[in-house]
Parts: structure tokens; sequence; C-alpha cells
């Protein structure tokens, strides 16, 4: 349930090799630093709009576009033809496949993003792999740091799976698609294909082709005005 190969299109990366012998998906965050470490060859191949910061350890492949304010600390290995988009804070341990898009005051942190994984809109990522084609909404963050102490566990079925890992957030599997202003909390474990509606606050496993909804309906009552409530 929690392969790689279960939630993950290992063809749609370069770097395959990160969840070789991985019993569990999340095992892959463990070895991100010696993984960079190992494959870092500092090159920036991109062009610029405007003025950004780009660290000495980061790779970065051709036709990608880095715009104005753009902070890239690394270490990190940025892909070909991806868009890194105004204002984007792309942190240590970061590798983000081909085709992808990291936009307007979005923050990654050690995580891995797929080929062609768009988070558009003010989006944080952190401690967290996105698979081929996940889709951010606007505002969504993935929590990736439990209030209480001890590690991060992924439950499911009244199961509690223990990570090893005190900071984890979530793994989208390819082709999920998570809506504006959710909030995926830590240990979160969405399957291939599903997608969580706009608001939701989601913590755990979501299976393969599923549709999480937010079933609180507004309330509407009537307004009751005073005298002061007169405006203009």
């Amino acid at each position: 349930m929690f392969k790689p190969d279960d939630l993950l299109d290992l063809t749609q990366t370069e770097h395959a090799a990160l969840f070789l012998d991985c019993e569990f998906a999340w095992d892959a965050l463990k070895r991100i630093e010696d993984y960079i470490k190992r494959k870092m060859r500092p090159a920036l191949r991109n062009h610029c709009e405007g003025v950004a910061y780009i660290g000495e350890q980061v790779f970065i492949g051709e036709g990608t576009l880095v715009e104005d304010g753009v902070m890239i600390k690394g270490p990190a290995i940025i892909g070909r033809n991806c868009q890194i988009r105004h204002n984007a804070y792309i942190r240590e341990q970061v590798i983000i496949g081909d085709g992808c898009v990291v936009g307007n005051s979005c923050e990654v942190k050690h995580a891995v993003l797929f080929n062609r994984v768009v988070a558009p809109h003010f989006n944080y990522i952190g401690d967290s792999i996105l698979g081929y084609r996940a889709h951010l909404g606007a505002g969504v963050v993935v929590s990736n740091v439990k209030l209480m102490p001890g590690n991060v566990q992924v439950q499911v079925d009244g199961d509690n799976y223990d990570t090893g890992l005190r900071k984890f957030g979530a793994i989208l599997g390819d082709q999920t698609d998570i809506g504006c202003n959710v909030v995926l909390n830590p240990g979160t474990i969405i399957g291939r294909g599903s997608v969580v509606y706009p608001n939701v606050n989601w913590r755990g496993v979501l299976a393969r082709d599923r549709i999480a909804k937010n079933q609180a309906a507004p309330e509407v009552v009537i307004r009751k005005r005073t005298e002061n409530d007169q405006r203009g």
C-alpha cells in the first residue's frame, strides 16, 4: 500500500534511485541529503527575468525560467522547462523534476517533486513527495511537524505506521488534485488520481481514485440591523 510503486510512477523522475529498496515511499525522505550530495554538479542552465538569488549548490536544467525575487538557497536540483515564479523560496534539500511550476510566494523544503507537478500560488511544501502531475490549488499547506512530541505516524484502518521521521508532511500519488486552501496534516498519504475538495483539513490515508469532500454547509441567517448600521 505504501511502497513507492503503489503511489508513484518512477519513470517520471530522473531520481528513481532515491527510492531503490525503500520499504515505504516516505523512506526516500531520509536519503535526500546524501543523495543530493552525491549527485550535485552545480550548473545554471536556466534564464532569469529580473534578479534572483541562487546559492552555490544548485543545478538548474535547460529551458527553466527563474523570475524576479526568487530565492533558491539549495542544495537543490531543478529540472528542465520549469517555471520558478516571482518570490518563490526553494530551501534546503529539494529535488524538482521537469516541467514543474513553483509559483508566487511558494516555499519548498526537503521535498521531491516528480515531473509536471504544479504548485502555483501561496503553497508550502515541507518534507514531502509529490507524484507525477500532482496539482495544488492556491493556498494549500502541506504541514510537516506534529504539535506533540514524537515521530509522525501514518494511520490507516486503525493501524499506526511509525515513519521514523520527526518531520514528514505528505505523499501525493500521481495525478492527485488538491483544492484551494486545503491543509494536509503530517502523515498524509493521497492515492493516485484522488481529489481533495477546497477547504478540507485532511489527515491520514485517502485511497486511490477517491474524492474527499467538505460536507459542512454554511449556515445562513437573517441579518438584524440597527440604526447604527446605516452606511454612506
